[in-house]
């Protein structure tokens, strides 16, 4: 059997946001249910070059079809400048889980942030307000794009207020994006005043307040994924719906990492996850709710569940380049 190498384009490609939403839900589903497996994400820091590896194997069942892979992928900050390359690469593995063939090798950053658009709509699907319109975002990086794309097929976005320090990137968001939606720039607060709010920064420091939400913004924050990592004011947490993708990864390296380190969030101050909630086995969003947050760290299993929309996909449209990794189709 041959494996099918696939680019970044590839990915993109065979990888339509109507399909990865409700497959990324599924995965989701699947692990509350007890159907996946999913290690704890590996770290190996490597301080002489300002990086780290980072694993991420998993297996699910979502009852209509199964898959296996591992992503390994890094955080090199100094990559753009000194080498022209990106931050963040990652190669996705994808595997047959009866034989243990792989069945392709992938592209894990376009992938990565494919997931990660759609992580935010299940969240958004489920916690927003039903009548929402406007989404803000804090960052206008790559994951931008696909907070955007993904987050527009559970709600009727219409107006996009984009919020970066860099003017350029604005721009080039703007571009993108002017024929399809209202999209202006705006301020940090202007942004944290729409219906849904995504951050996706790095940053160490909050840099949304808790004035600056609206009464019943919903928020996914996006961007902390590492220890130190904090976007958002701690009383927004601790005055909202806190939702969670996964406790250990979340206490280590999401949003509330900091403050739950610092004893100012604790167990009573998480509502449940978000697999809890699209399996119903708690409500998402109520008339009494006023902000939400869903603190996402980006799991294995929804790396999975994209590598198996990817796959399907590739091969029905001979896309990629397939090749005899183990020298066994003689």
């Amino acid at each position: 059997m041959e494996t099918l190498l696939l680019n970044g384009t590839d990915v993109r490609e065979n990888a339509a946001m109507a399909e990865l939403v409700p497959a990324i839900e599924d995965a989701f589903a699947a692990f509350e249910r007890g159907d996946a497996q999913m290690p704890p994400k590996s770290y190996i820091d490597l301080p002489a070059y300002n990086g780290d590896f980072r694993s991420m194997p998993a297996y699910l069942d979502a009852g209509t079809w199964d898959a296996a892979g591992i992503k390994w992928v890094n955080v090199h900050p100094d990559n753009p400048e000194k080498f022209d390359l990106p931050t963040v690469l990652g190669t996705m593995i994808y595997s047959d889980p009866e034989t243990a063939v792989p069945l392709a090798v992938m592209d894990g950053r376009e992938l990565t942030m494919l997931r990660t658009g759609a992580a935010a709509a299940v969240a958004t699907d489920h916690l927003a307000v039903p009548d929402a319109t406007s989404l803000g975002i804090v960052g206008a990086g790559v994951q931008s794009y696909t907070q955007l794309r993904a987050i527009s097929q559970v709600r009727d976005i219409e107006t996009v207020v984009i919020s970066d320090l860099d003017e350029e990137r604005v721009a080039d968001f703007i571009d993108a994006f002017e024929d399809e939606f209202d999209v202006r720039a705006g301020s940090i607060e202007d942004a944290a005043s729409c219906d849904v709010l995504s951050t996706v920064t790095p940053v160490e420091s909050p840099i949304v307040s808790r004035d600056a939400v609206g009464d019943h913004t919903h928020i996914n924050a996006m961007g902390a994924d590492a220890e130190g990592k904090h976007e958002l004011d701690d009383e927004i947490l601790l005055d909202s719906k806190l939702v969670i993708d996964d406790y250990e990864q979340t206490t280590h390296s999401g949003e509330i990492n900091v403050p739950w380190s610092e004893g100012v969030l604790d167990d009573d101050d998480i509502y449940g996850s978000v697999g809890e909630i699209v399996t119903e086995k708690k409500p998402g969003r109520t008339a009494a709710d006023g902000i939400s947050v869903f603190d996402s760290t980006g799991l294995a299993i929804q790396d999975v569940a994209a590598a198996h929309i990817v796959y399907e996909h590739a091969t029905e449209n001979d896309n990629g380049y397939p090749f005899d990794l183990f020298g066994l189709s003689e």
